[in-house]
Protein backbone atom coordinates (compact mmCIF):
# COMPACT_ATOMS: atom_id res chain seq x y z
CA UNK A 1 0.00 0.00 0.00
CA UNK A 2 1.31 3.50 -0.83
CA UNK A 3 0.44 7.03 0.25
CA UNK A 4 1.07 9.22 -2.78
CA UNK A 5 4.76 8.56 -3.51
CA UNK A 6 5.71 6.82 -0.26
CA UNK A 7 4.74 3.34 0.84
CA UNK A 8 3.10 2.42 4.11
CA UNK A 9 6.36 1.35 5.77
CA UNK A 10 7.88 4.83 5.40
CA UNK A 11 4.67 6.44 6.64
CA UNK A 12 4.58 4.12 9.65
CA UNK A 13 8.22 4.89 10.39
CA UNK A 14 7.50 8.61 10.22
CA UNK A 15 4.47 8.34 12.51
CA UNK A 16 6.54 6.46 15.06
CA UNK A 17 9.15 9.24 15.09
CA UNK A 18 6.94 12.17 14.11
CA UNK A 19 7.61 14.27 17.18
CA UNK A 20 11.39 14.04 16.81
CA UNK A 21 11.28 14.57 13.05
CA UNK A 22 8.99 17.60 13.14
CA UNK A 23 11.10 19.19 15.85
CA UNK A 24 14.30 18.81 13.78
CA UNK A 25 12.52 20.15 10.70
CA UNK A 26 11.32 23.22 12.60
CA UNK A 27 14.86 23.83 13.86
CA UNK A 28 16.12 23.81 10.29
CA UNK A 29 13.40 26.22 9.16
CA UNK A 30 14.65 28.57 11.86
CA UNK A 31 18.22 27.89 10.69
CA UNK A 32 17.23 28.93 7.15
CA UNK A 33 15.63 32.13 8.43
CA UNK A 34 18.78 33.01 10.38
CA UNK A 35 21.33 32.17 7.70
CA UNK A 36 19.65 34.39 5.08
CA UNK A 37 18.31 37.15 7.32
CA UNK A 38 21.54 39.06 7.94
CA UNK A 39 22.48 39.83 4.33
CA UNK A 40 19.66 42.27 3.55
CA UNK A 41 20.36 44.28 6.72
CA UNK A 42 24.02 45.03 5.98
CA UNK A 43 23.47 48.73 5.16
CA UNK A 44 21.46 49.34 8.32
CA UNK A 45 23.98 47.48 10.49
CA UNK A 46 26.78 49.48 8.90
CA UNK A 47 24.96 52.66 9.85
CA UNK A 48 24.11 51.35 13.31
CA UNK A 49 27.75 50.59 14.13
CA UNK A 50 29.14 53.60 12.24
CA UNK A 51 31.60 51.27 10.51
CA UNK A 52 33.12 50.97 7.07
CA UNK A 53 32.18 48.42 4.44
CA UNK A 54 35.32 46.34 5.02
CA UNK A 55 34.65 46.24 8.77
CA UNK A 56 31.03 45.13 8.43
CA UNK A 57 31.93 42.38 5.95
CA UNK A 58 34.39 40.93 8.48
CA UNK A 59 31.48 40.79 10.92
CA UNK A 60 29.65 38.43 8.56
CA UNK A 61 32.83 36.45 8.02
CA UNK A 62 33.03 35.99 11.81
CA UNK A 63 29.55 34.46 11.76
CA UNK A 64 30.39 32.08 8.90
CA UNK A 65 33.67 31.04 10.50
CA UNK A 66 32.03 30.25 13.85
CA UNK A 67 29.26 28.39 12.02
CA UNK A 68 32.01 26.19 10.60
CA UNK A 69 33.46 25.66 14.08
CA UNK A 70 30.02 24.80 15.45
CA UNK A 71 29.50 22.28 12.67
CA UNK A 72 32.86 20.69 13.47
CA UNK A 73 32.25 20.24 17.21
CA UNK A 74 28.49 19.71 17.13
CA UNK A 75 28.79 15.93 16.97
CA UNK A 76 30.20 15.90 20.52
CA UNK A 77 26.67 16.44 21.84
CA UNK A 78 25.39 13.25 20.19
CA UNK A 79 26.61 11.10 23.09
CA UNK A 80 23.08 10.83 24.53
CA UNK A 81 19.65 12.03 23.53
CA UNK A 82 19.64 14.39 26.49
CA UNK A 83 22.88 16.08 25.46
CA UNK A 84 21.72 16.35 21.83
CA UNK A 85 18.36 17.91 22.69
CA UNK A 86 19.87 20.10 25.39
CA UNK A 87 22.40 21.45 22.87
CA UNK A 88 19.59 22.11 20.38
CA UNK A 89 17.54 23.88 23.05
CA UNK A 90 20.41 26.11 24.21
CA UNK A 91 21.50 26.86 20.62
CA UNK A 92 18.00 27.77 19.45
CA UNK A 93 17.46 29.94 22.53
CA UNK A 94 20.81 31.68 22.00
CA UNK A 95 19.78 32.57 18.45
CA UNK A 96 16.62 34.30 19.69
CA UNK A 97 18.59 36.16 22.36
CA UNK A 98 21.26 37.27 19.89
CA UNK A 99 18.73 38.58 17.41
CA UNK A 100 16.97 40.44 20.21
CA UNK A 101 20.17 42.22 21.32
CA UNK A 102 21.60 42.97 17.86
CA UNK A 103 19.82 46.37 17.75
CA UNK A 104 21.76 47.31 20.91
CA UNK A 105 25.15 46.51 19.33
CA UNK A 106 26.42 49.98 18.42
CA UNK A 107 30.04 48.87 18.16
CA UNK A 108 31.31 46.74 15.29
CA UNK A 109 33.37 44.53 17.62
CA UNK A 110 30.37 43.82 19.85
CA UNK A 111 28.29 43.05 16.77
CA UNK A 112 31.01 40.69 15.50
CA UNK A 113 30.97 38.83 18.81
CA UNK A 114 27.17 38.54 18.70
CA UNK A 115 27.24 37.25 15.13
CA UNK A 116 29.99 34.78 16.01
CA UNK A 117 27.98 33.36 18.90
CA UNK A 118 24.89 32.98 16.69
CA UNK A 119 27.02 31.27 14.03
CA UNK A 120 28.39 28.84 16.58
CA UNK A 121 24.84 27.98 17.69
CA UNK A 122 23.65 27.50 14.11
CA UNK A 123 26.60 25.22 13.34
CA UNK A 124 25.76 23.00 16.31
CA UNK A 125 22.13 22.85 15.14
CA UNK A 126 23.24 21.94 11.61
CA UNK A 127 25.30 18.93 12.71
CA UNK A 128 22.99 17.61 15.43
CA UNK A 129 19.80 17.73 13.35
CA UNK A 130 21.47 15.85 10.48
CA UNK A 131 22.99 13.23 12.80
CA UNK A 132 19.73 12.71 14.68
CA UNK A 133 17.73 12.06 11.52
CA UNK A 134 20.37 9.70 10.14
CA UNK A 135 20.40 7.85 13.48
CA UNK A 136 16.62 7.51 13.56
CA UNK A 137 15.94 6.48 9.95
CA UNK A 138 19.32 5.09 8.80
CA UNK A 139 18.79 3.38 5.43
CA UNK A 140 15.47 5.23 5.00
CA UNK A 141 16.99 8.61 5.91
CA UNK A 142 17.27 9.96 2.34
CA UNK A 143 13.60 11.00 2.15
CA UNK A 144 13.68 12.72 5.53
CA UNK A 145 17.01 14.43 4.88
CA UNK A 146 15.59 15.89 1.67
CA UNK A 147 12.66 17.27 3.66
CA UNK A 148 15.03 18.60 6.32
CA UNK A 149 17.03 20.58 3.79
CA UNK A 150 13.87 21.75 2.07
CA UNK A 151 13.08 23.68 5.24
CA UNK A 152 16.45 25.47 5.04
CA UNK A 153 15.63 26.68 1.55
CA UNK A 154 12.11 27.63 2.57
CA UNK A 155 13.37 29.62 5.53
CA UNK A 156 16.01 31.33 3.38
CA UNK A 157 13.32 32.22 0.85
CA UNK A 158 10.93 33.65 3.44
CA UNK A 159 13.41 35.62 5.57
CA UNK A 160 13.97 38.62 3.23
CA UNK A 161 10.22 39.21 3.18
CA UNK A 162 10.40 39.84 6.92
CA UNK A 163 13.27 42.31 6.56
CA UNK A 164 12.07 44.31 3.54
CA UNK A 165 9.48 46.57 5.23
CA UNK A 166 12.02 47.78 7.80
CA UNK A 167 15.10 48.40 5.65
CA UNK A 168 16.50 51.87 5.05
CA UNK A 169 17.35 52.60 1.42
CA UNK A 170 19.05 55.98 1.77
CA UNK A 171 21.76 55.15 4.28
CA UNK A 172 22.87 57.17 7.29
CA UNK A 173 25.24 59.70 5.83
CA UNK A 174 28.46 58.32 7.30
CA UNK A 175 29.94 57.31 3.96
CA UNK A 176 30.65 58.78 0.55
CA UNK A 177 28.44 58.49 -2.48
CA UNK A 178 30.76 55.90 -4.01
CA UNK A 179 30.57 53.83 -0.81
CA UNK A 180 26.80 54.10 -0.90
CA UNK A 181 26.73 52.61 -4.38
CA UNK A 182 29.03 49.77 -3.29
CA UNK A 183 26.93 49.03 -0.22
CA UNK A 184 23.71 48.97 -2.22
CA UNK A 185 25.43 46.62 -4.67
CA UNK A 186 26.65 44.42 -1.82
CA UNK A 187 23.17 44.32 -0.30
CA UNK A 188 21.67 43.18 -3.60
CA UNK A 189 24.40 40.52 -3.81
CA UNK A 190 23.54 39.07 -0.40
CA UNK A 191 19.80 39.41 -0.06
CA UNK A 192 17.33 36.99 -1.56
CA UNK A 193 14.62 39.43 -2.63
CA UNK A 194 14.94 42.50 -4.90
CA UNK A 195 14.92 46.07 -3.62
CA UNK A 196 13.86 49.25 -5.38
CA UNK A 197 16.50 50.73 -7.63
CA UNK A 198 18.24 53.83 -6.26
CA UNK A 199 21.00 55.60 -8.13
CA UNK A 200 23.72 57.85 -6.81
CA UNK A 201 21.78 61.04 -7.54
CA UNK A 202 18.87 59.84 -5.42
CA UNK A 203 21.26 58.93 -2.60
CA UNK A 204 22.86 62.36 -2.65
CA UNK A 205 19.51 64.13 -2.62
CA UNK A 206 18.27 62.05 0.28
CA UNK A 207 21.43 62.86 2.28
CA UNK A 208 20.98 66.56 1.59
CA UNK A 209 17.35 66.50 2.63
CA UNK A 210 17.98 64.61 5.87
CA UNK A 211 18.67 61.14 7.14
CA UNK A 212 16.09 58.40 7.13
CA UNK A 213 15.49 56.92 10.56
CA UNK A 214 16.17 53.20 10.52
CA UNK A 215 13.58 50.80 11.87
CA UNK A 216 15.58 47.63 11.26
CA UNK A 217 15.50 46.84 14.98
CA UNK A 218 11.87 45.80 14.54
CA UNK A 219 12.96 43.22 11.97
CA UNK A 220 15.45 41.66 14.38
CA UNK A 221 12.88 41.59 17.19
CA UNK A 222 10.36 39.89 14.89
CA UNK A 223 13.04 37.39 13.95
CA UNK A 224 13.67 36.68 17.62
CA UNK A 225 9.93 36.10 18.22
CA UNK A 226 9.59 33.86 15.17
CA UNK A 227 12.51 31.77 16.37
CA UNK A 228 11.29 31.57 19.98
CA UNK A 229 8.83 28.64 19.40
CA UNK A 230 11.76 26.50 18.27
CA UNK A 231 13.49 26.16 21.67
CA UNK A 232 10.04 25.73 23.22
CA UNK A 233 9.37 22.84 20.82
CA UNK A 234 12.73 21.25 21.72
CA UNK A 235 11.96 21.68 25.42
CA UNK A 236 8.58 20.03 24.95
CA UNK A 237 10.26 17.08 23.20
CA UNK A 238 12.61 16.73 26.17
CA UNK A 239 9.57 16.76 28.46
CA UNK A 240 7.88 14.02 26.41
CA UNK A 241 11.03 11.91 26.59
CA UNK A 242 11.28 12.38 30.39
CA UNK A 243 14.60 14.16 30.07
CA UNK A 244 13.68 17.02 32.40
CA UNK A 245 14.12 15.75 36.00
CA UNK A 246 11.88 18.36 37.58
CA UNK A 247 9.03 17.80 35.11
CA UNK A 248 8.30 14.07 34.73
CA UNK A 249 5.77 13.18 32.06
CA UNK A 250 3.64 10.14 31.46
CA UNK A 251 5.47 6.84 31.07
CA UNK A 252 6.05 6.01 27.40
CA UNK A 253 5.34 2.59 26.01
CA UNK A 254 8.02 -0.04 26.60
CA UNK A 255 8.50 -0.46 22.87
CA UNK A 256 9.36 3.21 22.54
CA UNK A 257 11.98 2.94 25.28
CA UNK A 258 13.60 -0.08 23.63
CA UNK A 259 13.65 1.60 20.21
CA UNK A 260 15.08 4.76 21.70
CA UNK A 261 17.82 2.82 23.47
CA UNK A 262 18.73 1.09 20.21
CA UNK A 263 18.91 4.41 18.43
CA UNK A 264 21.24 5.79 21.12
CA UNK A 265 23.52 2.80 20.87
CA UNK A 266 23.70 2.97 17.09
CA UNK A 267 24.29 6.71 17.02
CA UNK A 268 26.89 6.81 19.77
CA UNK A 269 29.09 4.16 18.18
CA UNK A 270 30.29 6.22 15.27
CA UNK A 271 28.86 9.71 15.07
CA UNK A 272 30.61 12.51 16.86
CA UNK A 273 32.74 15.55 16.21
CA UNK A 274 35.57 15.37 13.70
CA UNK A 275 38.11 15.49 16.51
CA UNK A 276 36.55 12.61 18.44
CA UNK A 277 36.29 10.62 15.22
CA UNK A 278 40.01 11.01 14.60
CA UNK A 279 40.75 9.70 18.10
CA UNK A 280 38.36 6.76 17.86
CA UNK A 281 40.13 3.48 18.64
CA UNK A 282 37.68 1.68 16.36
CA UNK A 283 39.37 3.31 13.35
CA UNK A 284 42.47 1.19 13.77
CA UNK A 285 42.82 -1.57 11.24
CA UNK A 286 40.22 -0.14 8.87
CA UNK A 287 41.01 -0.11 5.14
CA UNK A 288 42.09 2.93 3.17
CA UNK A 289 38.72 2.94 1.39
CA UNK A 290 36.97 3.75 4.69
CA UNK A 291 38.94 6.99 5.09
CA UNK A 292 38.84 7.88 1.39
CA UNK A 293 35.03 7.71 1.37
CA UNK A 294 34.99 10.34 4.13
CA UNK A 295 37.56 12.50 2.35
CA UNK A 296 36.13 12.30 -1.17
CA UNK A 297 32.54 12.74 0.02
CA UNK A 298 33.62 15.85 1.90
CA UNK A 299 35.47 17.18 -1.14
CA UNK A 300 32.43 16.78 -3.38
CA UNK A 301 30.35 18.86 -0.95
CA UNK A 302 33.20 21.33 -0.55
CA UNK A 303 32.92 21.97 -4.30
CA UNK A 304 29.14 21.87 -4.73
CA UNK A 305 28.20 23.87 -1.63
CA UNK A 306 30.97 26.28 -2.58
CA UNK A 307 29.21 26.77 -5.93
CA UNK A 308 25.92 27.41 -4.13
CA UNK A 309 27.48 30.07 -1.90
CA UNK A 310 29.42 31.71 -4.72
CA UNK A 311 26.49 31.70 -7.16
CA UNK A 312 24.04 33.14 -4.65
CA UNK A 313 26.59 35.75 -3.66
CA UNK A 314 27.91 36.91 -7.03
CA UNK A 315 25.21 36.26 -9.65
CA UNK A 316 24.07 39.85 -9.11
CA UNK A 317 27.63 41.09 -9.71
CA UNK A 318 27.78 39.10 -12.95
CA UNK A 319 24.35 40.23 -14.15
CA UNK A 320 24.89 43.98 -13.80
CA UNK A 321 28.32 43.87 -15.48
CA UNK A 322 29.05 43.82 -19.21
CA UNK A 323 28.06 42.14 -21.52
CA UNK A 324 24.65 41.40 -19.98
CA UNK A 325 24.32 44.71 -18.09
CA UNK A 326 20.93 44.05 -16.55
CA UNK A 327 19.17 46.83 -14.65
CA UNK A 328 19.89 46.59 -10.93
CA UNK A 329 16.28 45.92 -10.02
CA UNK A 330 15.98 43.12 -12.58
CA UNK A 331 19.27 41.58 -11.51
CA UNK A 332 18.04 41.58 -7.91
CA UNK A 333 15.50 38.89 -8.81
CA UNK A 334 18.21 36.37 -9.73
CA UNK A 335 19.11 35.49 -6.13
CA UNK A 336 15.42 35.03 -5.30
CA UNK A 337 14.98 32.74 -8.32
CA UNK A 338 18.06 30.75 -7.33
CA UNK A 339 16.82 30.15 -3.76
CA UNK A 340 13.32 29.43 -5.00
CA UNK A 341 14.75 26.81 -7.37
CA UNK A 342 16.74 25.24 -4.52
CA UNK A 343 13.60 25.09 -2.39
CA UNK A 344 11.55 23.57 -5.21
CA UNK A 345 14.35 21.12 -6.03
CA UNK A 346 14.52 19.88 -2.46
CA UNK A 347 10.76 19.48 -2.36
CA UNK A 348 10.83 17.52 -5.63
CA UNK A 349 13.68 15.36 -4.34
CA UNK A 350 11.57 14.03 -1.46
CA UNK A 351 9.57 11.58 -3.64
CA UNK A 352 12.52 11.07 -6.02
CA UNK A 353 14.79 9.96 -3.18
CA UNK A 354 12.28 7.24 -2.37
CA UNK A 355 12.08 6.01 -5.98
CA UNK A 356 15.78 6.23 -6.89
CA UNK A 357 19.03 5.44 -5.12
CA UNK A 358 21.03 8.45 -3.86
CA UNK A 359 24.00 7.59 -6.09
CA UNK A 360 21.84 7.92 -9.22
CA UNK A 361 20.43 11.24 -8.08
CA UNK A 362 23.96 12.45 -7.36
CA UNK A 363 25.13 11.45 -10.83
CA UNK A 364 22.24 13.28 -12.51
CA UNK A 365 22.58 16.38 -10.33
CA UNK A 366 26.34 16.74 -10.81
CA UNK A 367 26.12 16.17 -14.56
CA UNK A 368 23.17 18.56 -14.81
CA UNK A 369 25.06 21.27 -12.93
CA UNK A 370 28.05 20.94 -15.28
CA UNK A 371 25.87 21.09 -18.40
CA UNK A 372 23.98 24.11 -17.03
CA UNK A 373 27.13 26.10 -16.28
CA UNK A 374 28.55 25.11 -19.68
CA UNK A 375 25.42 26.46 -21.38
CA UNK A 376 25.70 29.65 -19.35
CA UNK A 377 29.27 30.01 -20.62
CA UNK A 378 28.17 29.46 -24.24
CA UNK A 379 25.23 31.89 -24.04
CA UNK A 380 27.02 34.36 -21.79
CA UNK A 381 25.44 37.35 -23.59
CA UNK A 382 21.84 36.15 -23.18
CA UNK A 383 19.97 37.66 -20.24
CA UNK A 384 17.04 35.29 -20.81
CA UNK A 385 19.19 32.19 -20.51
CA UNK A 386 20.82 33.66 -17.40
CA UNK A 387 17.44 33.44 -15.68
CA UNK A 388 16.78 29.96 -17.10
CA UNK A 389 20.26 28.76 -16.16
CA UNK A 390 19.93 30.19 -12.65
CA UNK A 391 16.74 28.21 -12.17
CA UNK A 392 18.30 25.00 -13.53
CA UNK A 393 21.46 25.48 -11.51
CA UNK A 394 19.43 25.79 -8.31
CA UNK A 395 17.40 22.69 -9.15
CA UNK A 396 20.47 20.51 -9.81
CA UNK A 397 22.46 21.74 -6.82
CA UNK A 398 19.56 21.60 -4.38
CA UNK A 399 19.64 17.95 -3.31
CA UNK A 400 23.34 17.10 -3.61
CA UNK A 401 24.05 17.54 0.09
CA UNK A 402 21.25 15.32 1.50
CA UNK A 403 21.87 12.70 -1.23
CA UNK A 404 25.60 12.61 -0.46
CA UNK A 405 24.88 12.35 3.26
CA UNK A 406 22.51 9.41 2.78
CA UNK A 407 24.87 7.75 0.26
CA UNK A 408 28.03 7.88 2.37
CA UNK A 409 26.29 6.86 5.60
CA UNK A 410 24.79 3.88 3.77
CA UNK A 411 28.20 2.86 2.42
CA UNK A 412 29.75 2.99 5.89
CA UNK A 413 26.79 1.20 7.47
CA UNK A 414 26.29 4.21 9.79
CA UNK A 415 29.52 3.41 11.67
CA UNK A 416 31.71 6.25 10.46
CA UNK A 417 31.79 9.99 10.98
CA UNK A 418 30.36 10.92 7.60
CA UNK A 419 27.75 13.37 8.89
CA UNK A 420 30.25 15.47 10.86
CA UNK A 421 32.80 15.40 8.02
CA UNK A 422 30.28 16.31 5.32
CA UNK A 423 28.62 19.12 7.28
CA UNK A 424 32.01 20.64 8.10
CA UNK A 425 33.29 20.27 4.53
CA UNK A 426 30.18 21.88 3.08
CA UNK A 427 30.43 24.86 5.41
CA UNK A 428 34.13 25.26 4.69
CA UNK A 429 33.53 25.10 0.94
CA UNK A 430 30.84 27.76 1.07
CA UNK A 431 33.07 30.08 3.07
CA UNK A 432 36.27 29.53 1.05
CA UNK A 433 34.67 29.63 -2.40
CA UNK A 434 32.93 32.93 -1.73
CA UNK A 435 36.24 34.56 -0.82
CA UNK A 436 38.13 32.89 -3.68
CA UNK A 437 35.57 33.60 -6.41
CA UNK A 438 35.09 37.15 -5.19
CA UNK A 439 38.79 37.90 -5.41
CA UNK A 440 39.05 36.34 -8.88
CA UNK A 441 36.08 38.34 -10.17
CA UNK A 442 37.64 41.55 -8.84
CA UNK A 443 40.96 40.89 -10.59
CA UNK A 444 39.92 39.03 -13.75
CA UNK A 445 36.44 40.36 -14.54
CA UNK A 446 32.85 39.11 -14.34
CA UNK A 447 33.25 36.35 -16.98
CA UNK A 448 35.55 34.49 -14.59
CA UNK A 449 32.50 33.95 -12.36
CA UNK A 450 31.07 31.29 -14.68
CA UNK A 451 34.51 29.95 -15.55
CA UNK A 452 35.23 29.34 -11.86
CA UNK A 453 31.88 27.58 -11.51
CA UNK A 454 32.66 25.32 -14.47
CA UNK A 455 36.10 24.38 -13.16
CA UNK A 456 34.85 23.68 -9.63
CA UNK A 457 31.89 21.62 -10.93
CA UNK A 458 34.16 19.48 -13.12
CA UNK A 459 36.56 18.89 -10.21
CA UNK A 460 33.60 17.88 -8.06
CA UNK A 461 32.42 15.38 -10.67
CA UNK A 462 35.92 13.86 -11.00
CA UNK A 463 36.12 13.51 -7.22
CA UNK A 464 32.70 11.84 -7.25
CA UNK A 465 33.95 9.27 -9.78
CA UNK A 466 36.81 8.56 -7.40
CA UNK A 467 34.28 8.12 -4.59
CA UNK A 468 32.46 5.50 -6.68
CA UNK A 469 35.70 3.58 -7.19
CA UNK A 470 36.51 3.58 -3.48
CA UNK A 471 32.93 2.52 -2.75
CA UNK A 472 33.52 -0.54 -4.89
CA UNK A 473 36.82 -1.23 -3.10
CA UNK A 474 35.15 -0.89 0.29
CA UNK A 475 32.34 -3.20 -0.76
CA UNK A 476 34.87 -5.83 -1.83
CA UNK A 477 36.63 -5.42 1.50
CA UNK A 478 33.39 -5.95 3.41
CA UNK A 479 32.55 -8.97 1.27
CA UNK A 480 35.97 -10.49 1.88
CA UNK A 481 35.76 -9.79 5.61
CA UNK A 482 32.34 -11.41 5.84
CA UNK A 483 33.51 -14.46 3.90
CA UNK A 484 36.57 -14.81 6.12
CA UNK A 485 34.33 -14.63 9.18
CA UNK A 486 32.05 -17.33 7.87
CA UNK A 487 35.03 -19.54 7.00
CA UNK A 488 36.55 -19.09 10.47
CA UNK A 489 33.24 -19.90 12.08
CA UNK A 490 32.79 -23.00 9.98
CA UNK A 491 36.32 -24.23 10.68
CA UNK A 492 35.51 -24.15 14.36
CA UNK A 493 32.61 -26.53 13.93
CA UNK A 494 33.27 -30.19 14.52
CA UNK A 495 33.72 -32.37 11.41
CA UNK A 496 34.18 -29.12 9.36
CA UNK A 497 31.42 -30.02 6.90
CA UNK A 498 30.34 -26.47 6.47
CA UNK A 499 33.89 -25.34 5.80
CA UNK A 500 34.46 -28.04 3.20
CA UNK A 501 31.30 -27.02 1.35
CA UNK A 502 32.37 -23.34 1.46
CA UNK A 503 35.86 -24.08 0.09
CA UNK A 504 34.63 -26.38 -2.67
CA UNK A 505 32.13 -23.70 -3.69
Amino acid sequence: MTYMFVDERIVTLFKRNAHHTLTYWSVFFSFGLCIAFLGPTILDLQCQTNSTLSQITWVFFAQQFCLLIGSSVGGVFKRTLFSALAALFVSALIISVIFAIIPACNNVLVLAIAMAVSGLAMGIIDTIANIQLVTIYQKDSAVFLQALHFFIGFGALVSPLIADPFLSETGCGNHTGNETEIIHHFRNMLRNSPIAEHNITQSHSSHEGGEEESSVHYAFWIMALINLPVPIAVLFLMYREQLIPCCPSGTPRLLDKDELAMEHQQGAEGHGSIFSCCQNDNLRGLPVSFFMIHILGGLVLFMTDGIVGAYAGFVYTYAVASPISLPHKTAGYLASIFWAAITAGRLLSIPLSYRFQPVRLLMVNLAGAIVTVLMLLIFYTSSIFLFVGTCLCGLFLSSIFPCMLAYTEDILDYQGCATSVLVTSAGMGEMVMQVLVGSIIQSKGSYSFLLCGMIVACIGFIVFIGLLLFHRMHRNYLTGTAAAGILAHCLGISHCRCAEGFISH
